[in-house]
């Protein structure tokens, strides 16, 4: 007897555990009733005749052994799947799981952020990187090419006039560099630059007397309707003979502009004399009417002038 007892229990056969799984399946379905009649032990014998009609309709004939079995195997949660709970390992096998679904559109999402990324560095982050050092070292520079220039004045003029005009220029442009007003300071160093420039040059006022050209023009100003001004057309030439374009500024409307011919403004005694001797003889005599020296700004007139100029006639 006691070999017997202790011997191992064999197996269950195969389509008594699918019958016994149905039977938990068919139970796990039907929660209400499993709710209603699983209260207690003294309902179990009506929950077994309930299975057995509804097998009984299928024509199955489930044995009470398997009934038996089937009640304990759900009150037990056996032939039940419990997922596993969320964790971060669970979401990484997801993800490995499904990576075909997703992978395709996340390679393709990160070459066009690195394309757009690389194209940013490239073309914008790059640039402005340089512009910007380029920047800071023109400013750096600035200073020692604001004092160049203005040495060079300097060295170009003994009148006070000038070198006042340089000095103030040389303390903005410092000023302007130093707040870090770039355009501002390169404004004082072009300044600085044409002073420079008008300073050293020199040449001669004359005035325009060759064929098919005019010599001299009249207008009605419009402050005067009833007045007439008087201009001789005029030119700067250079010692090498060619003409120079020269700031002149328009009393007109105050426009400033360099150029090579203006209209000067004169008496009109001055201006009838000039006509009168282009009549008599079609030339003008001596058309020197004025000098502009090295390191001076002033043109020094050699007729009499109102000091106004026309650029337009």
């Amino acid at each position: 007897m006691a070999d017997t007892a202790l011997a191992p229990r064999p197996a269950p056969a195969l389509d008594e555990t699918m019958l016994a799984m149905d039977v938990v399946d068919t139970l796990r379905h039907a929660d209400r009733l499993v709710q209603r009649e699983l209260e207690g032990d003294a309902r179990r014998a009506a929950l077994k005749q309930r299975l057995r009609e509804i097998y009984a309709g299928q024509g199955i004939a489930v044995p009470d052994r398997i009934l038996d079995q089937g009640v304990a195997a759900l009150e037990e949660h056996r032939f039940a799947y419990t997922p596993t709970p969320p964790s971060l390992q669970r979401s990484l096998a997801t993800l490995w799981v499904t990576r075909g679904r997703w992978g395709r559109m996340a390679g393709i999402a990160l070459a066009a952020l690195l394309l757009a990324g690389g194209g940013w560095w490239l073309g914008v982050h790059v640039p402005a990187e340089r512009a910007r050092i380029a920047q800071q070292q023109e400013l750096q520079g600035l200073p020692r090419a604001l004092q160049a220039e203005h040495d060079r004045v300097l060295a170009a003029t003994a009148l006070p006039g000038p070198r006042d005009r340089a000095a103030r220029l040389l303390a903005e442009g410092r000023a302007a560099a130093s707040a870090g007003a770039l355009s501002d300071a390169r404004a004082r160093l072009a300044s600085l630059q044409e002073l420079e420039r008008d300073l050293v040059r020199e040449y001669q006022v004359r005035i325009v007397s060759r064929p098919g050209e005019q010599s001299g023009v009249w207008r009605v100003p419009k402050a005067n309707p009833r007045a007439r001004n008087f201009y001789l057309i005029v030119e700067a030439v250079g010692p090498d003979g060619r003409p120079l374009e020269v700031p002149v500024t328009s009393e007109e409307d105050g426009t400033t502009a360099r150029v090579a011919k203006w209209g000067l403004h004169v008496p009109e005694a001055e201006f009838e004399r000039v006509r009168q001797e282009k009549m008599r003889t079609g030339l003008i005599g001596d058309p020197v009417v004025g000098q502009k020296r090295a390191g001076e700004l002033e043109t020094r007139w050699s007729i009499p002038v109102t000091g106004g100029a026309i650029l337009t006639w």
